[in-house]
């Protein structure tokens, strides 16, 4: 996924940080060339101030460069500190997203309740969700994209960048779903229905939510009734009904019931039944 796909409500939560940090820094910045020091060592403030020009200019590659040099010359000083998340930032902008989770993950480590922690965080859990790729591939950055903004959330649940954090969220689990039905759906039509069953299984039972469980259900319909487990089938569409009664999956797993003489009926003691019984939803 590239930067591409940053969305407007993210850009705007990367300005606010932004402002925020450099109405920081301007608060307590020394006048460049006003401090003297005896060695040739740039004072923290005029490095500072060199690589904040270099990322207003969009010069996002050198900004971060220039953000590292200082963290490493002046470690110490204040400055360090939100050169840390001003190049996870500058790192993130240009696309250099293992960079950009280093230093987010450095700042949060280094100071956990620093009052930039919530933002370095959201930086680290948009850098793995920039990376997930198409459902064909492996959902690894997905999952780690899961990880980072769930613990957005439990860390600092009190941040502006929660609300953006779930709406992601949603959006890989969808993901996963997503990739789930493409092998269930590969197994079906190869008449592995056992394969294909336990792909559409994980769908039902931990991404309910999604986009994905209307088609999921009635893939179980046509499973089981193909294997004749007709009581399965019967609660799969049953389920299906009661919860999404306009789908159209719903519609297809309906007709197909009756050509064969049948209606759907739920088995309260099917695992389709417990599931939903059972689910707390996925989000957190």
């Amino acid at each position: 996924m590239n930067s591409g796909r940053v969305s407007n409500w993210f850009k705007s939560c990367v300005g606010a940080g932004v402002a925020a940090l450099l109405l920081a820094g301007c608060a307590s910045t020394d006048v460049v060339g006003t401090t003297e020091f005896v060695d040739d060592t740039r004072p923290p403030a005029v490095m500072f101030n060199e690589a904040l020009a270099l990322m207003d200019n969009a010069e996002y590659v050198e900004a971060a460069a220039a953000f590292d040099e200082l963290e490493q010359v002046h470690p110490y000083s204040e400055y360090a500190k939100r050169a840390l998340v001003l190049g996870a930032f500058s790192n993130f902008s240009s696309g250099r997203y293992p960079e950009a989770v280093n230093a987010g993950r450095r700042y949060t480590t280094l100071h956990p309740s620093g009052e930039d922690a919530a933002y370095a965080q959201f930086i680290v859990a948009q850098s793995y969700y920039n990376q997930i790729p198409d459902v064909t591939r492996d959902q690894e950055q997905t999952q780690r994209a899961i990880g980072a903004f769930r613990d957005l959330i439990r860390l600092y649940p009190d941040s502006e960048y929660v609300q953006p954090a779930q709406e992601q969220l949603r959006f890989a689990f969808d993901q996963l779903a997503g990739a789930e039905m493409r092998v269930g759906r590969y197994y079906l039509d190869r008449r592995n229905y056992i394969a294909s069953i336990n792909r559409f299984r994980v769908v039902v039972e931990e991404y309910q939510t999604t986009r994905h469980i209307e088609e999921a259900l009635h893939r179980l319909v046509e499973n089981y009734l193909t294997m004749g487990v007709v009581d399965e089938a019967q609660t799969a569409a049953a389920v299906l009904g009661h919860n999404f009664p306009e789908s159209e999956w719903y519609g297809r797993s309906f007709a197909l019931l009756q050509s064969g003489g049948l209606e759907p009926q739920e088995n309260a003691g099917s695992w389709i039944s417990r599931a939903f019984d059972d689910f707390t939803g996925n989000i957190l």
